[in-house]
């Protein structure tokens, strides 16, 4: 794997690690590049945009590009696309020993900044957020951004999207977009922030401006993301694939294709995924997103040595909280309950380092919760959300599944149905809508919903999947008690009455189940939960009630 920084997080931003960033002392600068360094870091600063570092050129630079990482580096950051693990690894040395003795050059220190933060996204360790935020303010401190330092300001909202902090980065991305509404690097913090808060509208009037102001395939991602989350299918494909098509760097081109994986699985083509998937890796080594999004779709092919292989290298090299869930959620689901055990203790672990860090993983917290530890408390994490109006499709499907595993089904209808009426097409969000109903006795909309999960997605997880299937059978089969409880038939029609109109006035004509819902009143009695709700989950704490 690429070499990370060698600097230890707890040491200041602005001290050289022992060897620089890779295992070679740096040479001496040539004067040439030692003035390009101070170019370039007068006239830019560095932004995360989707995993990506990129930089806000004020004139173009009369020299050519030196060969080489840093170089690299910076030319990614110039077209707004992703640089690789190795580029970035030298440009934040690089930074680091620039700054080392030029503590006043605030845009080197907005570059070094955003890097720290594009690093701990890309290897899941919150520490470089800390000092992401100690650089940044560095930076202010030589130059507020009132006095034109834009770039620390959209860093700052950068770091708070890595933070999940969508309203603290939506203020920064606001303040810059209205001093300077033309600088594109405040358009894809926005579109971040706007997300998170579950602000559709927003995010995509955000980008089709993106797009306006800065053309190409950073462009097209972010068009086909915007696709996506209005459920539009083919349009979000159609522009990934030209996305995958155009990208050039090795990093750009993983990710497009990594793009390409998570829209072929989501339709319920895991073999396809897989082959994105691995495109990806075989472009960009680094690029361990991809792994997991391939053990996902290696589950699905029921290929599961193969997805616990990626799985332990990716939970590993890139310990995410969602990749350690969803190891525990397949052994669980093979009926390995110690090793389910294990990941769901490490999962506890990264929460609280996350709270430590003061990273939000409330979401992925309370998904664990709900299914494997305490419905209470996944209601209360998802209120609180809620509150913060951090009202996305993610955060409000979690409140309501959480409602329902606390017993309030109810309750938890009406968000479960928005979240499906955002208009994305996720499995989990009609699964858990369908279980919902089914619990409420609305046969008609949850075998509507639980069919729409299986047929988005026929293996959208190892525990649940199976459970839409059992419920949706239970759905189909007879009634229970036999003959005694099913429905009369209809009376003979009258002479010159239509057939089934019998006793009506017509009223009704042509309504069926379909996705109409009629409310249950409050005392309708709950159906028996399913297995995995009846019974105690390997995440819950020894001596703790079962959900």
């Amino acid at each position: 794997m690429d070499a990370k920084p060698q600097q230890k997080p707890e040491s200041p931003p602005s001290t050289l690690p022992p060897k620089g960033a890779t295992s070679v002392p740096p040479s001496p600068a040539p004067m040439r590049t030692t003035l390009r360094r101070a170019a370039f870091g007068a006239v830019a600063g560095a932004v995360l945009v989707a995993g990506a570092v990129v930089a806000v050129p004020d004139a173009e630079e009369s020299a050519p590009p030196v060969p080489g990482p840093v170089a690299r580096a910076e030319s990614a950051a110039a077209a707004g696309s992703p640089a690789s693990l190795s580029d970035l690894t030298a440009l934040i040395g690089d930074r680091q020993q620039w700054v080392e003795t030029h503590p006043s050059d605030a845009p080197s220190w907005a570059v070094l900044g955003t890097a720290y933060v594009e690093w701990g996204l890309r290897s899941a360790d919150a520490t470089y957020y800390t000092r992401a935020e100690q650089a940044l303010q560095r930076s202010l401190a030589a130059q507020p951004g009132e006095r034109g330092n834009a770039e620390a300001w959209v860093g700052l909202g950068a770091l708070a999207n890595a933070r999940h902090d969508y309203l603290a980065a939506k203020k920064w991305g606001e303040t810059v977009r209205t001093r300077e509404p033309k600088n594109w690097t405040a358009y894809p913090v926005l579109i971040d922030a706007y997300n998170g808060l579950g602000e559709y509208e927003a995010a995509g009037r955000a980008t089709e401006k993106f797009g306006s102001l800065r053309k190409g395939v950073p462009a097209l991602a972010r068009t086909s993301e915007m696709y996506h989350n209005q459920g539009w299918r083919e349009d979000a494909l159609a522009t990934a694939q030209e996305a995958a098509d155009r990208a050039t760097g090795p990093a750009e081109k993983a990710a497009a294709l990594h793009r390409l994986g998570d829209l072929a699985r989501e339709r319920g083509e895991p073999e396809e995924a897989v082959a994105q998937y691995g495109a990806a890796l075989r472009t960009d080594r680094s690029h361990l997103a991809s792994l997991a999004g391939r053990a996902r779709a290696l589950v699905a092919l029921d290929r599961t040595d193969e997805a616990l292989a990626d799985y332990r290298t990716v939970t590993a090299k890139l310990p995410r909280p969602e990749y350690v869930l969803e190891l525990g959620e397949l052994y669980e689901s093979l009926d390995l309950d110690g090793d389910a055990r294990t990941q769901y203790k490490r999962l506890r672990e990264l929460l609280a380092e996350a709270r430590k860090a003061g990273v939000d993983e409330s979401l992925t917290e309370a998904r664990y919760e709900a299914d494997h530890g305490d419905p209470e408390a996944a209601v209360e994490l998802m209120r609180t959300e809620w509150s913060g109006l951090r009202r996305s499709s993610d955060v409000s499907d979690a409140l309501g599944w959480a409602l329902h595993r606390a017993g309030r089904s109810e309750e938890g209808l009406q968000y479960a149905e928005r979240a499906v009426e955002t208009g994305v097409r996720d499995a989990s969000y009609a699964y858990h809508l369908g279980m919902i109903e089914n619990a409420l006795g609305q046969d008609g909309p949850a075998r509507s919903d639980l069919e729409a999960s299986l047929r988005t997605d026929p293996e959208f997880s190892p525990l649940d999947a199976p459970l839409a299937q059992e419920a949706l059978d239970a759905l189909d089969g007879p009634a229970p008690g036999g003959p005694a409880d099913m429905e009369p038939s209809d009376p003979e029609p009258a002479p010159g009455q239509a057939p089934g109109t019998a006793g009506t006035d017509g009223g009704d004509e042509g309504q069926g189940e379909g996705r109409t819902r009629e409310k249950p009143g409050r005392d309708e009695p709950e159906p028996k939960q399913s297995a995995r709700e009846a019974s105690p989950s390997p995440g819950a704490e020894p001596g703790a009630a079962a959900p």
